[in-house]
Order: C-alpha cells, then structure tokens, then sequence
C-alpha cells in the first residue's frame, strides 16, 4: 500500500509539473510539441506492441511500412490531445484557423418526443476529449460516462480540467453505481455521452472491424428501454488545432420483439458506425487496448438486412 501511494504522488508530482509546462506552452505549441514528442517515444514503448498487433490483425493488407506510419500518427494525434486538454475551453467555433466546425448539427438536439432524453455515442478517435465542450456551446451538453484513472490525483486533476470546458454536467463513473446513475438521468430526460469502443469483458461478443469483440451493449440497453436516439458523432482533426465535429444521423432504434436479439442488433449497428471511422482515418483511432481475442476468428455480421435500411448519415 505505501509503495503505491508513494508511486501515485510521484506521478501525480510529474503530471502537475506536465500540466504547468502545457499551460504555459499555448495551445498550438502544445500541440504540436506533445505530437512530435510521442510520435518519436511512443513507438517504442512496450505497450506499443498491443498497437502493432492489433493493426497487423485488423490492416493485414496494408505493408507493414504503412502499419508503421499509421502506428506514429496514432502516437502523434494522442500526444496532441492530451496536450490539449487544458486548452479545450479557448477553443470556439469558427469559419477557419484554430477552433472548430459542426457538419450534421441539426442532429445533436433529440426530437422533443424524446424530452430532451438522448445518448451520444463516440470513439477514442481525434481529439475525443472535445466533444463534451462543443455540444455544451452548442446546449446540447452531457453527463459522461467516463473510466476513472489508475491514480486518484490524477484523475481528479483530469475532472476538473474537463468541468472547466464543459460546464457542470454530471459525470458517471463507470461500474454499477455509475451504471445505475446514468440510467437515472437518462430516464428523467437528461442527456448521455459514452465511449463504446473498449473492450468489456462482462460485454456481449458483437462484431468490430471483421473480428469478434466483447463489446457494451449498455447504450443499446438504455436507448430501447427509453426509445431514445442513438447519435453517433466523432472528431476529426483537419488541421494544427483546427477540428471538425461530423454528426450522424440518429440510428434505427431495432422493435423486433425479441429484446435481447435488439440489443444485439444495435449494438452491432454502434459498433460498424465506428468502424467507419476508423477504416477511413486508422491513424486517428486508439489501437492500444486489448480489443480482440489472441487468436481471432472471423465474425458473422447479426440482423445484416436490418442494418442495410439504417438511416444514412447526417
């Protein structure tokens, strides 16, 4: 127990020293110096290995030249969000330069049929950490449900970092009380935002990139209890500090009558909506979880046909 305190004051101490140094960086030098910096050390940490594994498993096709550059631009684009983070709140919405631009906006408020009631669903892709800022400018703010960082100081620095972008909204832990939570606020006609592609061991095995992936079906659960909108969104970075926030179009919320085959049937649907993404921009995904089994095998797609009549992006 002391020698782990005594490691989480110490990187607590380093964290804060990283966060002054950021800070007083700017933004855009930050940014760029946190990229360049992980792109060139990032590579060659051990957990790096996880990321070369799971590009050889999922862009086999590619040479694994290609796999090396996607590999460092990863490491970049992550570099340059935490960087990032202590800025978000300079950050508006503009026409050009630093800042950011909405495609799809007409979709981020839920129909008032809903009350207001709606789930936000994204990726660790660009620069996710955004997202709650631009929707809180844009009142369509959000309670996250968020995973709570190894080291206690450091995740309360990180919540209070992201209070300061995005208001007040209430944030959930992830685990049953935090489960629990947010279904409540859902249920009252609050909004959810959540990251569906890690893997949950304790998930249900949907399809992710051609594998199969223990993936939540938590989101699929809430939206067909409270018939609420599934929104997809995602964060593209188009240039130095410059972001585009792309809306979909809500997802087909599945009435089969067999809830369980449901839940499946949009989980799936979230699952291929983020393949997208990742398949059209694989250096702005997050490749470093343990997402598949060791040794894949390859996935039947569920309820193809009813996906095929999926309303197409915003």
């Amino acid at each position: 127990m002391l020698h782990r305190s005594a490691r989480h004051l110490v990187e607590y101490v380093c964290a804060r020293l990283l966060l002054g140094a950021v800070k007083r960086l700017g933004p855009a030098a930050a940014s760029g110096a946190a990229g360049r910096l992980a792109a060139l050390i990032g590579p060659q940490l051990p957990v790096s290995a996880v990321a070369a594994r799971n590009l050889a498993t999922v862009l086999s096709a590619l040479p694994e030249s290609r796999r090396a550059c996607i590999l460092r631009a990863m490491w970049d684009n992550l570099g340059r969000t935490v960087a990032e983070l202590p800025h978000l709140a300079t950050l508006r919405e503009t026409p050009a330069g630093p800042g950011y631009e909405i495609v799809g906006a007409a979709h981020l408020l839920a129909p008032p049929a809903h009350a207001g009631a709606a789930i936000y669903v994204s990726a660790h892709y660009g620069n996710w950490e955004l997202l709650p800022k631009i929707l809180a400018d844009r009142g369509a703010a959000f309670a996250p449900l968020y995973r709570r960082a190894g080291n206690p100081g450091i995740d309360r620095a990180i919540r209070a970092l992201r209070a300061g972008a995005d208001g007040s909204m209430p944030a959930f832990a992830k685990g049953a009380a935090g489960a629990r939570a947010a279904a409540i606020h859902l249920a009252r006609g609050g909004r959810l935002g959540l990251l569906v592609d890690q893997k949950l061991n304790e998930g249900i095995e949907v399809p992710f990139l051609g594998r199969p992936a223990m993936t939540t079906p938590f989101p699929a659960q809430l939206a067909l209890r409270c018939r609420c909108p599934v929104i997809p969104g995602r964060i593209d970075r188009i240039g130095p500090l410059r972001f585009r926030l792309t809306v979909e179009a809500p997802l087909p919320l599945p009435d089969s009558g067999d809830a369980e085959r449901d839940v499946r049937t949009l989980t799936w649907a979230i699952n291929q909506v983020v393949e997208s993404w990742i398949r059209a921009r694989p250096d702005h995904w997050l490749w470093l979880h343990r997402r598949w089994p060791a040794q894949p095998r390859p996935a039947a797609a569920p309820a193809r046909a009813w996906a095929a009549r999926r309303t197409p992006a915003g």
